[in-house]
């Protein structure tokens, strides 16, 4: 009980070095025009919390004798990035204060950053707390966590997202964006031994997708070619 005392303390110090106007040693320009911000920060705490940042900080050391370094992000948006620093600096994480479009877009630039602790953790609460958002935005989620993952951190997303495909197709089928799923997962859909539709419905499913992808072809089925179809 007296080590937790003690860490929220320390915790609350830190944070309060945050918002020091006299010790920093580092402004980070943050954003990209019109919403740019430049945040002062700390070298040494940045260096240890982010192995990210700790290269991008080596690397302007060595082209830079100044007193103040200077770094870009233009990646990350200042409303987004401000809430990483506050947890790089305190080592807390209000999950319950941010609506999920907003932890998904911290998830993604904590990934950046590499702080694998907070993305370990924003995936975790997702699953945990906000699976039906998760399932009516199915595509996005997909998206995320496969397609726009270079580091493949987001396994815990990835096997979410691969289990509902497998286990329960039927609920893709009624997320807000099931259009533009990619044909892979359509088909994988499609295949399920776990898909409770029957065909005719399965078969409105795949003319909505097709007539989604292919806006130009005629909505009423009795008038696509085999072509169209295939």
């Amino acid at each position: 009980m007296g080590d937790n005392k003690f860490l929220s303390e320390l915790s609350q110090n830190l944070l309060e070095i945050l918002n020091d106007e006299e010790y920093y040693d580092i402004t980070i320009e943050v954003g990209n025009d019109p919403d740019v911000k430049i945040f002062r920060a700390h070298m040494v705490i940045l260096n240890y919390r982010s192995s990210y940042l700790r290269r991008i900080l080596s690397t302007n050391k060595k082209k830079n004798d100044e007193a103040l370094i200077h770094i870009k992000l233009p990646n990350i948006s200042p409303e987004i990035f401000q809430s990483i620093l506050r947890y790089i600096y305190g080592g807390k994480f209000l999950f319950g204060e941010y609506d999920t479009s907003d932890i998904i877009k911290i998830l993604v630039a904590a990934n950046e950053l590499n702080l694998q602790e907070l993305v370990k953790y924003l995936q975790t609460s997702l699953i945990e707390n906000n699976s039906d958002w998760i399932e009516k935005n199915f595509n996005f989620i997909y998206q995320t966590s496969f397609e726009n993952n270079e580091n493949n951190s987001f396994l815990e997303l990835q096997k979410y997202c691969t289990d509902l495909i497998s286990k329960e197709p039927d609920k893709i089928f009624k997320s807000l964006n099931f259009s533009s799923i990619s044909e892979k997962i359509l088909i994988s859909l499609i295949q399920s031994d776990n898909l409770q539709m029957n065909e005719i419905q399965v078969w409105e499913n795949v003319l909505k997708w097709g007539h989604a992808q292919h806006p130009e072809l005629s909505s009423d089925p009795t008038r696509l070619s085999k072509d169209d179809i295939s």
